[in-house]
């Protein structure tokens, strides 16, 4: 019988994404052996995604939830759908050359298109609204935004983008704070948990069997892989490891290649129309370019949802409203008397290098992975779903180009990495401040 502690664990956490999914579909508990071609741990947008390529190619699959669906990062993000992949691809270079870097880059942008695309093809209800803008605090960010504007033109990026100078920022955001930004109205946000939900209804009607509360507990690894839960086992031909921050100690091999590392958002009440036209004019999601960077949007139903303080030290604040509510007032400081209805935080994946890992295990090559998304998981879990299919299905060269990047074990184990990590993270931050 599980504890009070481990039932609450089990639920989605108290967000305001919880509080307004249109979704309460349960899944069973794995219960007794099982079958299948591929089973996949995770229940995020990775499984998902890989879940739906796979039963689209005709395979058998198993997907297997620790909790709820959606319940990790996947269900509890800032819900802002950003073109891109990694930090600096340029770095990647020296291992798959100058054309896997565009080939990276170019996938960065597909990444989006696969959730206009997902959402599109099942009907999924999530708010879907296009526009973004990054936001400059610093006059390098200015500069920068000029080299990706160039960049994506290179591409062929297909989408409106605009550099907004500083006279103008008050058309996208109702703040002094920043000195200008770069929209992009191929990227914008959504309700995240009622995507992954949506995405769990369509995996479903594919044919693939969902279950929750199927914590894995021990991986049996070969020609033919056995996974054991609580109550259960599966047995299939191939595995796939979609946990990311939530890893765990169930392979320590990948686990020790990703960081978890804590994020928060606040959701006020819900404000009235002209306060909300003042705040974000265009009704854009909006990220500001910091190491310890702020994010916000506005909801459907019109409350401001404020996010950021990636905190790399591995325990989350006592209280995150006290956390949050200073960085939320240096932006809109007449919002010092609104009510804060929801407050919560989770768990991302940071890898060292900032590149999503996609591979497979090299001592058992019938075992693919995909996290680390350090950030951009809405669209590149569904990228990463992809490849990972691709790859057991047949040949992915965008798969194979991601697994070519070597990825940095973190330091000092599961103990030490993350006060290590944090420190390190201090003179980030003091670059901010230049």
């Amino acid at each position: 019988m599980p504890t009070q502690k481990q039932q609450a664990r089990q639920e989605h956490t108290a967000s305001y994404y919880a509080a307004t999914r249109n979704d309460l579909q349960q899944w069973p508990a794995l219960s007794g052996e099982l079958r299948a071609d591929v089973c996949i741990i995770g229940g995020g947008f990775t499984g998902l995604n890989c879940a739906i390529n796979l039963a689209d190619a005709g395979y058998r699959v198993i997907v297997l939830e620790a909790n709820r669906i959606g319940w990790g990062a996947s269900g509890r993000n800032g819900g802002q759908l950003i073109r891109g992949i990694g930090h600096d691809t340029a770095q990647f270079a020296r291992w798959i050359g100058e054309q896997g870097v565009r080939e990276l880059d170019l996938m960065g942008i597909e990444a989006v298109q696969l959730v206009r695309e997902r959402i599109e093809r099942f009907q999924i209800d999530c708010d879907l609204t296009w526009g973004y803008c990054d936001l400059a605090t610093r006059p390098r960010h200015l500069a920068d935004f000029e080299t990706e504007l160039t960049h994506l033109t290179h591409l062929g990026y297909q989408h409106e983008l605009r550099q907004v100078a500083r006279e103008d920022i008050h058309t996208v955001v109702g703040s002094d704070r920043y000195l200008g930004g770069l929209i992009d109205m191929g990227s914008g946000h959504l309700h995240p948990l009622n995507l992954a939900l949506g995405e769990a209804r369509a995996a479903a009607s594919l044919g693939v069997a969902l279950f929750e509360h199927s914590q894995v507990t021990h991986i049996n690894y070969g020609k033919q892989v056995d996974v054991t839960t609580a109550h259960g086992r599966v047995s299939c031909d191939y595995l796939v490891i979609g946990c990311n921050a939530h890893l765990n100690d169930l392979n320590p091999e990948l686990g020790g290649k990703v960081l978890p590392a804590g994020s928060y958002i606040l959701a006020t009440e819900v404000l009235d129309r002209r306060l909300r036209q003042r705040l974000l004019p265009q009704n854009m999601a909006v990220c500001d370019q910091n190491v310890a960077l702020d994010y916000y949007r506005l909801s459907a139903d019109g409350r401001l949802l404020f996010g950021g303080a990636c905190n790399y030290s591995g325990r989350d604040p006592k209280d995150i409203k006290a956390f949050m509510l200073p960085k939320l007032l240096r932006v809109f400081p007449e919002l010092a008397h609104t009510a804060i209805e929801f407050q919560w935080g989770g768990m991302i994946g940071i890898g060292a290098n900032r590149l999503p890992q996609i591979g497979r295990l090299a001592a058992h090559p019938n075992v693919l992975y995909a996290q680390a998304y350090s950030g951009h998981g809405l669209n590149a879990t569904h990228l990463a779903g992809k490849l990972v299919a691709e790859a057991i299905v047949g040949e992915s060269r965008g798969f194979d180009l991601f697994n070519q990047v070597p990825h940095l074990t973190f330091p000092g184990g599961p103990t030490l990495r993350s006060p290590l990590l944090a420190l390190g993270m201090l003179w980030y931050r003091m670059k901010d401040l230049l």
